[in-house]
Formats: C-alpha cells, structure tokens, sequence
C-alpha cells in the first residue's frame, strides 16, 4: 500500500515531540518531590545538630525550633505509622498516611560520658508539600497550558513536514506522469533548477527518463525492423524450397528467375540437401517467431486457457506439417486443463517441444502427453538406427527456458531410458 513520506516525517516528528514533552513532564515531576524531601530532610538535619550542640554545652535536650519537628524518647510514644516504621529498623524514613499527616522520621543518638540516649525526630510536613496542592489548585490550568503547548508543537511538526517533503511530492508526481508519458518528448522537472541534493535528483532522473524513452524507442523500432525484414526473405526461401522439390528443378525453366535459380540450386545441390535447407529455414523462421513473441511478450496480457485443447491443436498442425504417424501417441490428458498463461507463447512452446520429440525421436517414435500432479510431461522414445548427424535434443532449450520464464512456468529436460521427456509445469 502505497504511503506518502509526509506523513511518515510528520509521525516520526509528532512522535519525539509527544516523546520530548513527556519526558520533561515527568523530570520536572521528579524534580520537584526531590526538592521537597532534600528541603525537609535539611530542617531535620539543621533542628538535629542544634540539638546535639546544645545537649554537649548544657547536657539537656532543648525543644526544636520549628513548631512543625516534634522530639520523642521513647518507641511508644511515637505515632502508629511512625512507630511501625521505627519497629521496622529504619533509622529515617518518610511515611504517608491516609488520614493526612506526612511524616518524616530522623533518629538521633545523643553520646554522653554515662552512656547513650536515642531521640526521635518527627515532622509533620504536610503543611510543607506544596507540589501536591499546587496540582489541586491550578492542576487544570497546568494541563491545559501543557496540551495547548503540544497541541502548537504538532502543528509546528505538520507544516514542518508538509514544508520539507512538498518538493519531493511535487518531483513525485512528476516523474509519475513522465513515466507514462509518449517516448520522445523531453522530459524537465521543476526542480530541476534546484541547488540542493532534490535538484540534483530531478536532474539526473530526467535525464535517465529521458535516456530510457529513447532506449525503448529504439528497442521497439529494432524489433519490428527485425520482425519484418526477417520474416519476408525467409518466406520467400521456404516457398521457393518447397515448389523446387514437389515439382523438380525443369518446371521453373520459363518462370520467374529468382525461383528458377533457386529450384535449380535445390537439384544441383541433391534432394537430400534441399531437404535439410527446407528444415533449416523452417527453423529459422521458428527461431525468429519465438524471438518477436519473446520481445513483444511484456505487452500481452495474461489469460486462462484450455492446455489441453492447445496441445490437440499443436498435434493437429504436426500432423498436417510433417505427415507423422499419430499410432504411437498417447494422450493422457483431462477433459479440461485450465492454464494462466499467454496462449501465443504456450502454442509457440508445445510447437517447439513437440517438433523437437518427432525430429529426433524418428517418424516412428512414441509420443505421449500425460498430465498428473500439476506437471505437464512429453516423453518421446528414440530409435536406435536415428542418424547420429542430428542437432541433439538440447537445440532450442534456451529459448524454451526463455519462453517459459516470461510466463512464470517452469520447465525441465531429462533424458529416460529409451528418449526424452519434457515437463512443463503451468501456472493453474
């Protein structure tokens, strides 16, 4: 699915804003506890060394100085929590309460030549925490002046990101309209003039687009050229093979010379090698039909076809074509074999499979088709007497290979004990 990049910037901007704003929320949070608990901590410090200078010079305990620092002698005289504190082991420590009061406790041993006293330093600071009540008093201004901040810094964060990727969008759509755009026209971005890494983009992919227009251009221009000087004097070549040997090198005596010379080639050169040109050029126009199919194959759409009508099809024109005797086929194919394919190519590529099995396999040979497990197999025997100055069943594979990948089917050669077989396997 496509997403457009400000909108990645403008989370990834609103997400360390929202980061940021939360992170400081809390530092001065924590900030402002551990000021109160040091703040009190130094009153209980303060009110314990007053204590201990005077208890050394007088050799009595003087009362605190601040009304809110209470001193105990005894455990039981402390307050519950405190006392469970004290009970607890610790020496100092800060109790809250559900009923109000927010103690701090700090133990004090006075030394003296008799011994040792323990006092207990109480103070009842909820008058002093005043972090607790500003929350209760302006909390709400607090929180709306703290969503009014981050509600400004996303907006900063959005016309920030719209700013920063507007040139990219706009190049975007741009070379989205370029690239379906009639070759040869020049291709010139906006920001084409820009003096920053966006202008050099637009620079060099204008000039890639336009570099690749003309490439295309030139590629179409060469396989139609190909397609259409190829194919004409290769027609002209078999139709002049076939009518020299059905009616002799002496029939074209009065008629056209450039037939003549050809049928008398053919008989000049013996009927055996009239034969072999008249398959040579067969092939080459083959060769050249798989080529112009392959180049064009990018521009034909995919559709569902019946394989097996396709293959009685192909078997049909084998038979017309090379006169082979059908007594040795065996189709062993479903009534219905849908296939996702180009049907131009598969008939190009059961043409060349099929051929290739009579050719080598004889006018005798066994042929059998067989469909089973989503794989289509050939397999055609050899007969032993089969000349040896044949091409060899790898011939062509590289084009079957290449007609097969521009369909997304696979295909594989494997030589069986008595021939060869082919398997194809479509795309159901």
């Amino acid at each position: 699915m496509f997403r457009s990049i400000r909108h990645g910037l403008f989370a990834a901007l609103a997400g360390f804003t929202v980061l940021i704003c939360v992170g400081y929320t809390g530092l001065a949070l924590v900030i402002s506890y551990v000021t109160e608990d040091m703040l009190v901590d130094r009153l209980l410090a303060r009110e314990a060394d007053g204590i201990t200078v005077h208890f050394r010079q007088h050799g009595e305990v003087k009362p605190p100085d601040l009304t809110l620092i209470r001193v105990y002698r005894s455990v039981a005289d402390l307050p519950p929590e405190v006392e469970g504190a004290v009970t607890a082991g610790f020496q100092r420590a800060e109790i809250s309460t559900d009923t109000g009061p927010h103690y701090h406790l700090r133990t004090l041993d006075l030394r003296t030549p008799g011994g040792g006293q323990r006092l207990y330093l109480v103070a009842d600071v909820g008058p002093l925490l005043v972090v607790a009540k500003l929350f209760q008093e302006v909390g709400g201004l607090l929180t709306t002046v703290a969503l009014g901040l981050l509600a400004l810094a996303l907006l900063l964060a959005y016309l920030l990101s719209r700013r920063l990727v507007a040139p990219l969008q706009v190049l975007a759509q741009e070379v989205r309209a370029a690239s379906v755009a009639a070759p040869g026209k020049a291709v010139r971005f906006s920001a084409s003039g820009r003096r920053d890494e966006i202008g050099y983009l637009a620079d060099r992919l204008g000039a890639t687009i336009g570099d690749l227009h003309a490439a295309l251009q030139r590629e179409t221009d060469f396989t139609r050229d190909v397609g259409h000087e190829l194919r004409t004097p290769l027609t002209v070549m078999q139709n002049a093979l076939s009518r020299s040997g059905g009616a002799g090198a002496g029939a074209f005596a009065g008629g056209n010379a450039g037939v003549g010379a050809a049928a008398g080639a053919s008989a000049a050169i013996g009927s055996a090698d009239a034969e072999q040109l008249r398959e040579g050029v067969s092939e080459m126009r083959a060769t050249v039909d798989v080529l112009f199919a392959l180049a064009r194959a990018e521009h034909i759409a995919a559709e569902t076809f019946d394989l097996r009508a396709l293959s009685e099809e192909r078997l049909l024109r084998l038979v017309e074509d090379e006169g082979w005797d059908t007594a040795g086929l065996v189709l062993a194919l479903p009534e219905r074999l849908p296939a996702t394919g180009n049907r131009h190519l598969c008939g190009l590529l059961l043409d060349n499979c099929l051929r290739n099995a009579v050719f080598h396999g004889g006018a005798g040979c066994r042929l059998q088709l067989a469909f089973a497990d989503g794989t289509l197999a050939i397999v055609n025997t050899v007969a032993p007497q089969q000349p040896a100055s044949t091409h060899g069943f790898r011939h062509g594979q590289h084009l079957l290979l290449r007609i097969a990948a521009a369909m997304r089917w696979q295909i594989a050669f494997d030589a069986v004990e008595d021939g060869y077989r082919v398997t194809i396997t479509p795309t159901i």
